[in-house]
């Protein structure tokens, strides 16, 4: 842990979001012909979230990546129905997918939620033959949908590594070319009075990220799972090489914005904050408020771009801060910023809730009102 200006920030490297792994369930037991005893049922394996783990973890403590559970106990002359096997479960971290052979998905959102992914075999008994069965063999994949609380998005070379080391201390790759980051970041601003906010650096998206061009859905799934964005622009533009076409603040905004839109529309209806970083480089002041022209008038200027690279509709920033992650301008007020936005939501988001709860409460108790009353006193079956 790091202490930063007023925050401390957790650094997590080495950062995994996605798992194969080989399952079996246990093999049943024999069973006794001559007594008719029947073996014991084989161990299950099943899959179960946990909010401290994480899938580095997992593939460090079994780098094996296989999971078997335990068998069936034969019947015996003393114990002619065998003991179960001992099931076995797989540790996760809350928010994964799980994927079995034939393509079925099923998420664990929450603690100690779980999921059975081999089953063991039956054990011996008559209508086996008082043979034992095997338990069924699964590969399945786990998806790692990223949850934090800000996701910062950008095209490659915004920044977004350099403000993460102004504001962590930490030590992400930071070089003049497009793609230094190629996984997620992940850490935890702690302030003061140790609240946490959790920040996701996220690979930089490209043009037709949507089509999974570069880093593509790859980068674009864990946008999903985070709770709000953080646009990271670089004042002067952007140009990811010689053979692509240059883009201004602006168009960076609506672009990175229809990429979003075409991948998943939901995402659109996460709050967006938006950081408009280097602003220590020359006539970075005058590019800016042509900048915040723009964002206040957008209507006015979309007839620039070509149809097809207009958003259904433009976003609407919660704030928007001019920053230097060279020289550190702006990035306490960033801090402050991200605070209040997220504060702001949950508070909104709590009104909602408890409006709607009075609504069914209301709802209810016309219902209830309206109802004829009991005849004889009696109330009558329904």
């Amino acid at each position: 842990m790091v202490r930063c200006g007023s925050v401390w920030f957790r650094k997590y490297g080495n950062f995994i979001d996605n798992l194969r792994l080989f399952t079996r369930g246990g093999s049943g037991g024999m069973g006794y012909p001559r007594l008719g005893g029947e073996g014991g049922k084989g161990g299950d394996v099943w899959v179960v979230a946990h909010k401290k783990m994480t899938l580095k973890q997992l593939k460090d403590k079994y780098p094996q990546k296989r999971f078997v559970a335990g068998e069936g106990a034969n019947s015996r002359v003393n114990a002619l129905k065998g003991s179960r096997g001992k099931d076995c479960e797989i540790p996760v971290p809350v928010g994964i997918s799980v994927t079995d052979e034939n393509g079925k998905i099923i998420e664990l959102n929450k603690e100690k939620d779980r999921i059975l992914v081999a089953e063991g075999g039956l054990g011996g008994k008559l209508l086996t033959n008082f043979l034992p069965l095997k338990g069924q063999k699964r590969v399945i994949h786990l998806d790692l949908k990223l949850i934090a609380d800000i996701g910062l998005v950008g095209f490659p070379n915004a920044g977004k590594s350099s403000l993460l080391s102004q504001v962590s201390h930490a030590k992400p790759a930071i070089a003049d070319y497009a793609f230094t980051t190629l996984q997620p970041e992940l850490g935890k601003i702690v302030y003061n009075d140790f609240r946490q906010i959790s920040v996701a650096d996220l690979p930089g998206l490209i043009e037709g990220a949507h089509m999974n061009k570069g880093m593509g859905h790859k980068f674009l799934k864990h946008i999903e799972r985070t709770r709000q964005l953080l646009f990271v622009v670089d004042i002067s533009g952007f140009q990811l090489s010689s053979q692509t076409q240059y883009r201004t603040a602006f168009e960076t905004i609506i672009l990175l914005t229809k990429e979003l839109e075409l991948y998943k529309e939901e995402l659109q209806t996460k709050p967006v904050l938006l950081a408009v970083n280097k602003m220590d480089l020359p006539g970075a002041q005058d590019m800016f408020h042509v900048l915040m022209n723009q964002l206040q008038n957008p209507k006015d200027f979309l007839h620039l771009f070509k149809k097809n690279m207009i958003p259904e509709r433009t976003v609407e920033f919660q704030h928007i801060i001019p920053i230097s992650a060279i020289t550190g301008e702006g990035i306490e007020e960033l801090k402050n910023y991200i605070r209040k936005s997220l504060d702001e939501h949950a508070n909104q988001e709590n009104g909602a809730y408890h409006k709607k709860q009075l609504l069914n409460l209301q709802i209810s108790n016309t219902i209830s009102y309206n109802e004829p009353p009991p005849k004889n006193g009696v109330t009558s079956p329904r």
